[in-house]
């Protein structure tokens, strides 16, 4: 099953600090837009694709191609987005996370992490795989936030191809001076650090990690955000092996460093082989200029549909028809 968790943070509202809206009054549907274009095709809360400054289109284009190919189940989780999405959804009813700088990022990250477990539990009786996606602006900075309180000290990725590095430094040196943590003072307590910092998302799709049954493997697609829930596993004890899916896009990021940290968690990384270079729309083959990278699941999705016998090629093939629908 491909379970998309939708989210949201305050961060997101930061200026230049997310690529996942256009503007930040646009940050509120971005989360629940991809849910509903993975789960209908089209956005109903919104009359566009969500896009980015440059006129970029969400990735779930991508991750929609997956699904039309492998016809995989598909969940929506929301876990704090600040509008609900149109389409069917669990509700966890966890608040937006807030703004670190201010006050606890999740004052409920305790209680979300054992919904997720619960959720993980039941859902992985019935099912071989567990692919746990997400969908939050602004992530990457409350994932670098939980990372540095954890003591890793690698640079997130970013959706825009100039990394906003300063920025997220400077975010992270106000949420360290406001919450009185510093580089590492968390360790061991992963679940803090998420209340302290991170994001509902992060606290959520943790434990469902957790919760799931041996048996059952459990993959976290997504990028940088998904080494930030690794970290809080590993960092509350989790001891079985940690599966991170994402995109060759944000594996050779050289404005961050993701195998490093990955290796230092000791997760196994699948890189999907995407290349959109010979596209005949710039939106698409933008991500070879390192534009957009990864988001909404779609490394993960690529490597669910792989594994259903789906190749790459007809996932590339299946989303540019998807882009043509929409822009042509």
């Amino acid at each position: 099953m491909f379970i998309l968790i939708v989210g949201g943070t305050e961060l997101a509202t930061i200026p230049g600090i997310s690529a996942a809206g256009s503007n930040p009054d646009a940050m509120a549907y971005t989360a629940p837009a991809d849910a509903e274009v993975l789960w209908s095709g089209k956005p109903q809360i919104i009359d566009a694709l969500p896009v980015d400054p440059a006129g970029h289109p969400t990735p779930a284009l991508i991750t929609r191609a997956a699904y039309l190919e492998a016809r995989f189940p598909i969940l929506i989780v929301r876990a704090g987005t600040f509008l609900p999405p149109t389409v069917p959804y669990v509700e966890t009813s966890a608040s937006p996370g807030k703004d670190p700088r201010q006050g606890k990022a999740v004052e409920e990250a305790f209680s979300l992490w054992e919904k997720g477990k619960r959720l993980g539990e039941e859902l992985s009786k019935t099912q071989n795989y567990l692919v746990v996606a997400e969908s939050l602006p602004g992530g990457t900075t409350s994932a670098l936030c939980a990372l540095r309180a954890l003591g890793y000290n690698g640079m997130v990725s970013s959706a825009f191809p100039h990394n906003p590095i300063s920025l997220k430094e400077k975010v992270w040196q106000e949420v360290s001076s406001f919450q009185g943590i510093s580089y590492g003072s968390l360790r061991r307590a992963g679940l803090k650090a998420l209340e302290s910092c991170g994001d509902p998302m992060q606290a959520v799709a943790g434990g469902l990690v957790e919760g799931a049954h041996p048996q059952c493997q459990v993959v976290l697609a997504g990028g940088t955000q998904m080494l930030a829930v690794s970290a809080a596993l590993r960092h509350q004890g989790y001891n079985r092996p940690l599966y991170v899916a994402t995109t060759r896009y944000v594996v050779e990021d050289k404005s961050a460093h993701f195998k490093e940290i990955a290796q230092e968690l000791g997760v196994e990384v699948y890189s999907a082989p995407l290349d959109f270079s010979h596209s005949s729309f710039p939106g698409l083959s933008d991500y070879e200029r390192g534009f957009v990278k990864e988001g909404v699941g779609a490394g993960g999705a690529i490597w669910y549909a792989e594994k259903l016998g789906i190749s790459v090629k007809t996932i590339i093939s299946r989303t540019e028809e998807l882009y043509r629908g929409f822009f042509s």
